[in-house]
This record gives structure tokens, C-alpha cells and sequence, in this order.
């Protein structure tokens, strides 16, 4: 059975965008590229409603890109039980208040057993300080831990 990955809507972001001319953007585009054709078949894909209607903002013909790119990804919906965990994780030191979406991200990947939540959100998931903390929640109230990195750590 392949690992389980969520795709976090940074990811689906980066992919459908034009190419960016601010150096750092650009060379995270070519590496979501890059991984999204060389990777991505040897995972299971998962998103969230959440992912979905993220995706359903902005310029309508990137919506449209980001529509077609999910075509092959599982969808799950964000019940009682994730938005239960996001709460739990939306405490200081972890996920502050104002970024609650992200703490469903990682309440929906923890939930559906994910072995990797791949984002591009440094500000509130792939941050250290953070990733930690949410870890120590995660594991004290007994919910799977999953391991949140960049499409360039999962290569």
C-alpha cells in the first residue's frame, strides 16, 4: 500500500501559478513541479473540503488548473472530529487563532492516518517551533503524528 500524503492548497497553488519572477517563488514552482511529475505517483493523494474550496479562489483560470490537478486526489470532508482536533491545536505555541484553516489542514491529514502533509506554509505548519508543539498535542491526546514537510524533503 503507498504512503498517504495530504496536499496542503500551497502546493496546488504553486503548480497552477504562472511562473513567479521573485527568485525564491520561482524555485519553489519548478520544485512542486518537479515533484508533482516525478513523486506523486508513488503516494496516495489526499485532500480535504477544506483544500477544495481554497482552491476555488482567485483568478478563474488558475480555479480551473487547480481543479484539474485535483481530478486524481481523494476527498475528504471536514467533520466534527477534525474540526474537534483543530481546536485542540489552536492554542499558544502552537496554531494561533487567526490561522485556524491551517489546523484543520493538519487535524485532516492526522485524522486520515497521513504519513506526510506537504505544504509550503511556513508561517503556520512546516515551522519549526510550530511542528513541534503541535506534535506534543497530537501525541498527548493520542492522534496519529504526521510528518509535515516541503515537496523538497519528500523526494
Amino acid at each position: 500500500m503507498k504512503p498517504k500524503v495530504y496536499i496542503e492548497t500551497t502546493i496546488f497553488s504553486y503548480l497552477a501559478a504562472r511562473p513567479s519572477k521573485q527568485p525564491i517563488t520561482a524555485a519553489r514552482q519548478q520544485i512542486t513541479r518537479q515533484w508533482w511529475e516525478t513523486q506523486r505517483h508513488k503516494y496516495t493523494l489526499v485532500v480535504s473540503a477544506l483544500v477544495e474550496a481554497e482552491c476555488e479562489r482567485g483568478d478563474p483560470q488558475v480555479v480551473a488548473r487547480r481543479r484539474q490537478l485535483m481530478d486524481d486526489v481523494s476527498l475528504v470532508a471536514v467533520d466534527q472530529r477534525i474540526l474537534e482536533i483543530a481546536g485542540l491545536l489552536i492554542v499558544p505555541g502552537a496554531i494561533p487563532a487567526k490561522a485556524g484553516p491551517d489546523a484543520v489542514h493538519i487535524a485532516a491529514a492526522s485524522i486520515e492516518e497521513c504519513e506526510f502533509l506537504l505544504t509550503w506554509n511556513f508561517k503556520h505548519i512546516a515551522n519549526g517551533h510550530i511542528r513541534r508543539e503541535v506534535e506534543r498535542i497530537l501525541a498527548k491526546h493520542g492522534y496519529c503524528k504526521t510528518t509535515i514537510c516541503t515537496p523538497e524533503e519528500l523526494v
